[in-house]
C-alpha cells in the first residue's frame, strides 16, 4: 500500500538553539528538536548515553527479595534452573543468566521448551518431569512465567522457590511465586516497562552482583564484568522490538560495541554465515539477518541450537551451529513463501475481505512456527491487524500482528469469550481457539477494531523528519545521524525527503531490488549518490526521474571502504 506522507516541521527557534548548542547540521537539529531533546541535559544524555544513567535495579518490585534468595542459594550451593523462552529475547535472557551464575560457581542448568511440542511458558508438566526429578531448589524464569499460575503453585507446594522475571503484561492476580520481577506488575513504580526480557535478566544480574559484593562473595573470586553481556542484551532488545529509549538504548549501544569487538565466537560465526561484517554489525543487521536465523531454530526445530551457539567458547563448534541455523532459516523462508502465496491466492478470490478492518485466516497446512512472520508481512502489505491460525484437529494456534494505534492484545481481550487462551503485547500476540469459532471470532474482532479506529487509522503513514535535498548530504551529516542510534520504536531511523531526483543509472540486483545512481541534476554536474530500493513498485521500475523520494541515510561498508548510501522507502513519479 502507498503511504500518506506526513512531513514534520520543527519549531524554528528550538531548532536554531539545538544547532548552536551542538554545532551540527540543521537536519540533525531538526530531528532532535522534533523528538523533544530541548535542554542541555537531555541532549547530553541522549548523545552520550552512559551506564551512569541506568536506574537502580532495586527500584524493581520483587528485586530485593529475589536477590536475597539467590544469595542464600549460592552460599549453600543449591541447584538452580533457568527456564526461558524459544525466541531471541528468551534465548539471550537464558544464556545471560546461565553464564553469569555459572561463572560465579553456581550449580546451574538451563532449559528452553520446544515451541511445537511444549508451547509457550512454564507448565505443570515441566515441574513434574524436569524440576522435581532434577532436585532443583530455585526455579528462575526469564521472559515468561507471569501467567503460569498452576505451574508456579505446584512448584512452591513441592518445596521449589520460583523467581519470575518477565516483561509481559502482569495479571491482577499474580502467580504464587517466591519473588516476581516484572515492571508491568501494578505495584511496581520503577518506570522500567520498556525493558525486554533480557533487559530484566541483565538488571537481575546487576542486582545480584551488588548483593554478593556486599556479603563479601567476591573476596576470593573474580567479579564478573557485566558489560561483556551487553551483546546479548542488544540482540534480545532489538529482536523483541521494544522501545529503543532510556535503558534499552544505553544497553544496546554498549552491546553493539561488544558485538563489533568479536567477543563471542557464536556471533562471529553467525555474522560470517550471514555475510555481515562483524566489525560493523548494526541494529539492522541484527533485526534482518542475525535474529531471523536464531529464531529459525525455535520455529522449525529446537531453540537449544541457538542457545548453544550463544554459549559455545570455540569458533569451530560455533561454525557448525551457525551453518545449522542458516539451513533452518532457508527452510523457514521457503515455508513462509509457500504460506504467503497460498493466502494471497485465497484473498484474490475473496474480494469481500477487503471491507474488513482485520484479516483472519486459518489452515491445517501451515507450520505454526512461521505464521507470525507471515502475519507481520500481511499486516505491512495491507495495513490491517492480521491473525493467522494453524489448525490441528479441532484446535488452532494463532499469531496476531497489529499496526500502530490498534492494541491487538486489548482487542483480543474483548473477544476472549471465543478464545481458549491469549496473551502478548499491543503489537503482537498469540491465541488458542476452537476451529468452529474462527468465523465468529473474525466478526467479533472486526467489530471491536472498527469501534476503536477510523478509516484514517488504517491508512499507513510515512513520517518525514526533514526535507533534505541530495545536494545537502555530507559525510559529517551522516556521522551525526549515526550518533542518534541505535534506532527502534520511539527512536526511529530518520526519514528524509528530496524533490526532483534524477536516475542517472539503475539496475536490478538480488531478488527484484533496484540499485540506482541518484542526483539532483540530470547532466551529472552535481553530487550523485548510490541508492537502493527493496521490492520497488513495478510502475516505477523504468522511471528516470522522481518528483520526490523518501529515504534514509546509511554508511555502506564494502572491502574495507565506506560510502554514503540512500535506502529508498518510497518514490513518487
Amino acid at each position: 500500500m502507498h503511504k500518506k506522507w506526513k512531513i514534520q516541521t520543527a519549531e524554528s527557534e528550538t531548532m536554531a538553539w539545538v544547532q548552536r548548542e551542538l554545532n551540527c547540521h540543521v537536519a540533525t537539529a531538526a530531528i532532535l528538536a522534533l523528538r523533544g531533546y530541548l535542554s542541555k541535559e537531555d541532549l547530553a544524555q541522549f548523545l552520550r548515553p552512559s551506564f551512569r544513567h541506568l536506574r537502580s535495579p532495586f527500584e524493581l518490585a520483587g528485586m530485593a527479595k529475589a536477590v536475597s534468595r539467590l544469595c542464600h542459594g549460592l552460599s549453600q550451593m543449591e541447584k538452580i534452573l533457568v527456564f526461558g523462552d524459544y525466541d531471541v529475547d528468551g534465548i539471550t535472557s537464558t544464556i545471560l543468566l546461565y553464564q553469569f551464575l555459572r561463572d560465579i560457581g553456581a550449580d546451574v542448568t538451563y532449559y528452553i521448551p520446544h515451541r511445537i511440542r511444549e508451547g509457550y511458558g512454564l507448565k505443570s508438566k515441566h515441574i513434574n518431569e524436569l524440576v522435581l526429578p532434577g532436585e532443583t531448589s530455585i526455579l528462575l524464569t526469564v521472559d515468561c512465567g507471569i501467567s503460569s499460575h498452576n505451574a508456579v503453585g505446584l512448584a512452591q507446594r513441592s518445596g521449589v522457590d520460583v523467581i519470575i522475571t518477565d516483561h509481559h503484561d502482569a495479571p491482577a492476580q499474580l502467580p504464587p511465586a517466591f519473588a516476581i520481577i516484572d515492571p508491568k506488575r501494578r505495584d511496581c513504580a520503577s518506570g522500567l516497562m520498556h525493558l525486554s526480557g533480557v533487559g530484566i535478566a541483565f538488571y537481575l544480574a546487576m542486582a545480584l552482583r551488588k548483593g554478593l559484593r556486599d556479603m563479601g562473595f567476591f573476596a576470593s573470586r573474580k567479579e564478573p564484568n557485566l558489560k561483556q553481556s551487553c551483546d546479548l542484551v542488544a540482540m534480545g532488545t532489538i529482536s523483541d522490538v521494544v522501545p529503543m529509549v532510556k535503558e534499552n538504548r544505553i544497553l544496546t549501544r554498549a552491546g553493539l560495541e561488544i558485538l563489533r569487538s568479536g567477543h563471542r565466537p557464536g556471533i562471529n560465526a553467525l555474522a560470517r554465515v550471514c555475510g555481515v561484517a562483524q566489525r560493523h554489525i548494526s541494529s539492522e543487521d541484527i533485526a534482518y539477518r542475525l535474529a531471523p536465523r536464531l529464531n529459525a531454530a525455535g520455529r522449525l526445530d529446537h531453540a537449544k541450537v541457538a542457545a548453544r551457539l550463544m554459549d559455545t567458547p570455540t569458533l569451530d563448534k560455533a561454525r557448525q551451529y551457525a551453518e545449522q541455523l542458516d539451513h533452518l532459516n532457508l527452510l523457514r523462508q521457503k515455508e513462509e513463501a509457500r504460506v504467503l502465496d497460498e493466502i494471497l491466492k485465497y484473498l484474490d478470490g475473496q474480494p469481500d475481505w477487503a471491507q474488513k478492518s482485520c484479516l483472519v485466516c486459518a489452515s491445517p497446512d501451515w507450520h505454526e512456527g512461521v505464521i507470525g512472520i507471515v502475519a507481520a508481512r500481511l499486516t505491512q502489505m495491507y495495513c490491517k491487524p492480521t491473525i493467522l491460525i494453524s489448525l490441528q484437529d479441532s484446535m488452532g494456534k494463532g499469531s496476531a500482528r497489529s499496526i500502530p494505534g490498534v492494541d491487538i492484545r486489548s482487542a483480543l481481550e474483548a473477544c476472549s469469550h471465543l478464545l481458549h487462551r491469549y496473551g502478548g503485547h499491543p503489537m503482537a500476540a498469540g491465541l488458542q481457539i476452537s476451529a468452529n469459532r474462527i468465523v465468529s471470532f473474525w466478526d467479533c474482532l472486526d467489530k471491536e477494531i472498527r469501534r476503536r479506529t477510523s478509516a484514517e487509522d488504517l491508512t499507513p503513514i510515512l513520517i518525514i523528519d526533514y526535507c533534505l535535498e541530495l545536494t545537502d548530504i555530507t559525510p559529517k551529516l551522516l556521522d551525526e545521524i549515526v550518533a542518534l542510534g541505535p534506532f527502534g520504536p520511539q527512536n526511529p531511523e530518520p526519514v528524509f525527503m528530496a524533490s526532483n531526483v534524477h536516475v542517472l543509472a539503475s539496475k536490478i540486483v538480488g531478488k527484484g531490488h533496484k540499485r540506482m545512481r541518484l542526483s539532483a541534476s540530470p547532466d551529472k554536474k552535481g553530487p550523485a549518490w548510490w541508492g537502493i530500493q527493496f521490492n520497488p513498485d513495478p510502475d516505477t521500475l523504468e522511471a528516470q526521474r522522481f518528483t520526490r523520494i523518501a529515504y534514509r541515510l546509511q554508511w555502506n561498508h564494502w572491502n574495507h571502504n565506506k560510502s554514503i548510501q540512500l535506502l529508498i522507502d518510497e518514490t513518487q513519479v
